[in-house]
């Protein structure tokens, strides 16, 4: 199953994407799209919604997709978990997940307009696998009761300001919680729909050079690895988001460094769980 949010931000409705591209509304099924839609059985009631024809359908002219999960309460990050990433900033191979977190309001529409920050000089992209939690989690014994807390996948677009990021503090936030930093989406795709999380191509282009071109099979930590590894150091919620980390190509590992300007456009694609394409503007 495909959810999704549209609507005007802040005024965004729930709804579902069918496999032939119909967008249903989920007003009737659920207040919104969130930890406690999630937490309460929601997938399940939107599922039987489907079956039984109730949902009305949405016309998607001139309708904006917005971010598919409100008000993430946490954005959970792991750095450097793909060897050729490592490899291309010059960082040993972390011998266990290297994790940061990122603002949730970050979180942004997939094709909503990115700020460039006020005085950077090195805003940089990254492609990324998103993890939606859908049932609280502590203590997890190992990948396979992880995999029972994971709702599904998303399309998460890891902005990174570096010289913020690198130079600025010997932690990651302030180059990575900046306004507008995680576009996400289009849609939450159902974990049952993905299947194995290890076998998915990530694509990412800038102003239609591809730059970023790897797989999820690459990555050091796997992701219910990382869900497992994370429930030992906090309680994960319903609604919380786990970025797993982004493949090479990114500008601080390319010759020049050709970091974002206003007026770029970054276009990145996950297998099965759809594309997003963001403009950069001035903050």
């Amino acid at each position: 199953m495909k959810l999704l949010r549209v609507g005007v931000p802040g005024e965004e409705r729930p709804a579902v994407r069918t496999d032939d591209g119909t967008l249903l509304d989920l007003s009737s099924v659920a207040r919104d799209i969130d930890g406690a839609f999630l937490a309460s059985g929601g997938v399940d009631r939107a599922r039987v919604a489907i079956e039984d024809g109730s949902l009305p359908e949405l016309d998607p002219d001139g309708l904006r997709i917005g971010a598919p999960l409100a008000r993430p309460g946490k954005v959970i990050c792991v750095g450097l978990n793909y060897r050729d990433h490592a490899a291309e900033t010059g960082a040993a191979i972390p011998p266990r997940p290297v994790v940061f977190m990122k603002d949730p309001s970050t979180v942004v529409g997939p094709y909503d307009e990115v700020l460039v920050p006020r005085g950077s000089v090195k805003t940089d992209w990254e492609v990324e696998l998103g993890v939606v939690i859908g049932r609280r989690a502590r203590y997890l014994e190992g990948p396979e009761e992880a995999a029972g807390v994971i709702a599904g996948y998303v399309v998460s677009h890891d902005v990174s300001e570096r010289e913020f990021q690198l130079e600025y503090s010997s932690q990651w936030d302030l180059g990575k919680s900046c306004e507008t930093f995680n576009p996400m989406g289009p849609w939450l795709v159902t974990a049952d729909e993905v299947g194995d999380p290890q076998d998915l191509g990530l694509r990412l282009s800038v102003n239609g050079v591809e730059r970023q071109h790897g797989h999820t099979r690459d990555m050091i930590f796997p992701v219910r690895e990382i869900v497992a590894y994370l429930s030992r150091y906090m309680v994960l919620q319903p609604g919380d988001v786990i970025n797993t980390g982004t493949p090479a190509g990114v500008a601080l590992g390319l010759p020049g460094t050709p970091y974002l300007r206003p007026g770029d456009t970054v276009e990145l694609e996950i297998d099965g769980l759809g594309s997003q394409r963001q403009t950069f503007g001035q903050a």
